[in-house]
């Protein structure tokens, strides 16, 4: 099966391409997208959070705010803001930070591969969640935020990679959190062959971020196979398989075993067999928008915790409580714990550095290993007794990005009683939690620095 197929992507015009550029639709509040979008027209957070052109107070999983974004959809696409490359091509996509560069390649990964495991995934997802996403993409007919995949590091696809980045690039913009993004169009057809085989020779891609995306994009894809799928009338003496073919067009893909690209549009096909079944054929929907990177490029935050209470313990209660499984240390700075089984505690004022001893870390268990889960099963549920971290609104999870004053900010304001900073989880760790089958505790992993949204959409028909 193949992973990943070219698509005729709908980007911003060069010129336009900073105007359009948004922040991921998830890593905001409503009003954060509203200041976002202030004298910014053409900004993508129209269509991502399009409840910011309504009224203030609008439900954001209102019928409205879905109308609204392919409202504005259709509009960047009537004036010329946003335009549908003619024919299927991969793009490279180069994010820089600081001393920081990922590269990778924007394809249409294949929905078949995800729901059969080839495309692996490590959280779970929330119905409500997936929900908007179904929703979402319905409303547009596209899919505009990409999903974040990694496969392990390989020179064939890795090289060729940067190679392409020598030559000029097609979008070049530094966004306002001083990311640069860098996308280069590869539509020449040795090129999309050589990834097609590049490829063909991995046998698994790993969700990094986007679960929720790439759940919704299958369900969508489901619903759309059985809307065309229909039981034909029998025909006793039929005697030979018959094709219909549909006067919708739709986008067309070209699979991983071709070596150029096909034509931009193709009549979507049925195929009607002796016995009346009428089966489906491929549709721009079995394929969602990904960006796939090498894992040894990327970059993983830690994903902090903060506690509203003790649980009915003292200070120094609780302190006596930990001192059973750690090894306590004052310290006069923010703690930033990087070797496994450390945490950092602010409490009261006051950091300390707590040690577990190696013999209560997991040797093989992919997750019991994981420090997200050391501290749950050392501290967080036997001491603090929240046992659904996913659920229980005592706990709450603070990114990487915000830094350590974001966690003794949360403290000192009394809006919390205590802060927890941890190691990033390694990525090694999250491939061993995926390979396993597995799945990591909520809220393991911050990826930075962010895909953009708007650079390149995915359209599920013309």
């Amino acid at each position: 099966m193949s992973l990943i197929a070219p698509f005729a992507g709908l980007r911003p015009r060069a010129e336009l391409a900073a105007e359009v550029a948004a922040p991921p639709y998830d890593v905001m509040s409503t009003a954060e997208a509203r200041a976002m979008v202030q004298d910014r027209p053409l900004s993508f957070l129209h269509i991502s959070r399009a409840e910011v052109d309504l009224p203030e107070g609008t439900d954001p999983y209102s019928e409205a705010v879905y109308a609204k974004a392919r409202e504005n959809l259709e509009r960047l696409r009537a004036d010329g803001t946003l335009q549908q490359d003619p024919t299927p091509r991969y793009y490279a996509y180069r994010l820089s930070l600081g001393e920081h560069q990922q590269t990778g390649l924007v394809a249409a990964a294949s929905v078949a591969a995800y729901l059969e495991g080839q495309i692996r995934r490590h959280e779970l997802t929330r119905p409500a969640k997936e929900q908007d996403r179904v929703r979402q993409i319905s409303a547009l007919n596209a899919q505009t935020g990409p999903v974040f995949l990694a496969y392990r590091a390989a020179s064939a696809i890795d090289d060729r990679l940067q190679a392409i980045c020598q030559g000029p690039s097609a979008i070049d913009i530094r966004a306002a959190d001083g990311v640069r993004h860098q996308l280069w169009s590869i539509d020449a057809g040795d090129e999309i062959g050589a990834f097609n085989q590049a490829f063909a020779a991995v046998d698994r891609l790993y969700i990094a971020d986007g679960h929720h995306r790439a759940a919704a994009a299958a369900r969508v894809a489901e619903a759309r196979q059985q809307s065309t799928t229909a039981k034909a009338t029998p025909n006793a003496n039929a005697t030979a398989a018959k094709q219909t073919t549909a006067t919708t067009q739709a986008s067309t893909h070209a699979t991983a075993t071709t070596d150029a690209p096909s034509t931009a549009r193709t009549t979507a096909t049925t195929t009607t067999t002796t016995d009346g079944e009428t089966k489906s054929q491929p549709q721009p929907s079995d394929h969602f928008l990904a960006v796939l990177f090498p894992h040894n490029q990327l970059r993983i935050l830690p994903y902090n915790r903060v506690v509203r209470d003790l649980n009915g313990l003292e200070p120094a209660q609780f302190l006596d409580r930990i001192a059973k499984s750690y090894r306590l240390e004052p310290n006069t700075q923010p703690v930033a714990p990087t070797e496994r089984g450390e945490v950092g505690l602010y409490l009261a004022g006051r950091w300390y550095r707590l040690s577990l001893s190696p013999e209560r870390i997991p040797a093989t268990d992919p997750i019991g290993r994981l420090d997200v889960s050391l501290l749950h099963d050392q501290l967080i549920e036997p001491v603090l007794g929240i046992t659904d971290p996913r659920r229980d609104e005592r706990i709450d999870f603070v990114g990487g990005i915000r830094g350590l004053e974001g966690l003794s900010a949360r403290v000192d304001s009394g809006e919390m009683a205590v802060a927890f900073s941890l190691p990033a989880t390694r990525m090694e760790d999250l491939l061993a939690v995926a390979d396993a089958d597995a799945l990591m505790p909520p809220k393991s992993t911050w990826f930075e620095p962010k895909l953009a949204d708007g650079l390149v959409s995915h359209l599920l028909s013309g």
